[in-house]
């Protein structure tokens, strides 16, 4: 998931290669929603092995209301924090 702020508007996509896709959403070079709220901040991953499994669950995100959302990020991020820097060196 990423977001423009703590708290701010969330998206939830599903992508091969997360690296490279945050690397998108940082510089704007992939267009349409998240550029347009400025969606730069990592705060929200899972790793799957099988990406059908990972659109599953991409979908299954994606009905969820946003208060469960909000609570899936806080338990394991609770300040927000941009994890950018966990996965760049990667």
């Amino acid at each position: 998931m990423v977001t423009n702020r703590p708290g701010g508007t969330l998206y939830i996509g599903v992508t091969s290669n997360l690296q490279h896709r945050i690397w998108q959403h940082r510089t704007h070079a992939a267009t349409g929603f998240t550029d347009r709220y400025n969606l730069e901040r990592l705060v929200w991953f899972e790793l799957h092995s099988d990406m059908s499994v990972a659109i599953q669950r991409e979908k299954s995100l994606k009905r969820w209301r946003r208060s469960w959302k909000v609570a899936l990020i806080q338990k394991t991020n609770p300040g927000w924090r941009d994890l950018w820097s966990d996965i760049a060196a990667a």
